[in-house]
């Protein structure tokens, strides 16, 4: 049994979490993966206190990278996991540059007494919105491809068992998470709905931290948002604004 433990908002870490399932099925047919959100799983440790038992006989974790560390609920999750496990492997996807990503996580996992591990990276479409705008048609397809091959690659580490280490000491990664982290607790105030929204609720939907709640037909934000831009990219009416993207900009 493989477990996958995935993080996404707009599908680049899901589509790489579904796509390493399906090369290890097909590669070991005796193998049989299992998917996992980590959103709802920590909303779950945390509302019900408890612990997250993560048993199996390889471990695979897939993840974005926020401001060069880690997503908040990710962060949660594996401090609140007890692994049972003799092989965890992490794959961090990222647009601009994972940096010192997987050396926080490291950092978390090495607590865990797993014996055996291995980082890898998945370069990605970049859809941080806000700060980058969005990405150019022949961006899009060249990260795309970038992200199938690294993916493959990272299928094939995991059915050869591979390890490595990385460097989990970056101040300025840290320093900019940090940062990052205290900016979350007020980005979700700063997101505008328009009049094109119709109560659809697909944003509530693909929220991984079911931070859109839907009153009266319309969406509110609340403070479990933890700034992935899913609802943004993902909106079909593109009824959300935030920072560069207005009501009128391409999405992801």
């Amino acid at each position: 049994m493989i477990k996958i433990y995935y993080f996404t908002s707009t599908g680049n870490s899901l589509w790489s979490a579904k796509k390493i399932a399906q090369i290890i099925e097909t590669s070991l047919p005796a193998d049989v993966c299992e998917l996992y959100n980590i959103g709802a799983l920590a909303q779950s440790a945390v509302s019900q206190k408890t612990d997250i038992v993560v048993e199996a006989d390889a471990v695979v974790i897939v993840y974005p990278s926020y401001a060069y560390g880690l997503p908040l609920t990710v962060s949660r999750f594996l401090k609140n996991a007890v692994f049972k496990t003799p092989y965890a492997a992490s794959f961090v996807t990222y647009g601009s540059s994972p940096l010192g990503t997987q050396g926080a996580l490291r950092r978390l996992l090495k607590k865990k007494g797993i014996g055996k591990m291995f980082f890898g990276d998945i370069p990605a479409v970049e859809n941080y919105l806000a700060m980058f705008g969005p990405p150019k048609a022949e961006t899009v397809k060249r990260r795309d491809e970038m992200q199938e091959r690294a993916t493959v690659e990272a299928a094939r580490a995991v059915i050869e068992r591979r390890e490595n280490r990385v460097c989990n000491f970056y101040p300025f990664s840290a320093l900019v998470s940090w940062l990052f982290s205290l900016g979350v607790k007020l980005f979700y105030k700063s997101y505008r709905v328009g009049d094109k929204c119709n109560g659809c609720a697909v944003c509530e939907k693909v929220c991984p931290v079911s931070a859109i709640v839907m009153e009266n037909s319309r969406l509110r934000f609340t403070l479990k948002c933890e700034h992935c831009q899913g609802c943004v990219n993902l909106c079909p009416l593109r009824a959300i604004q935030f920072g560069r993207v207005k009501f009128n900009t391409p999405r992801y």
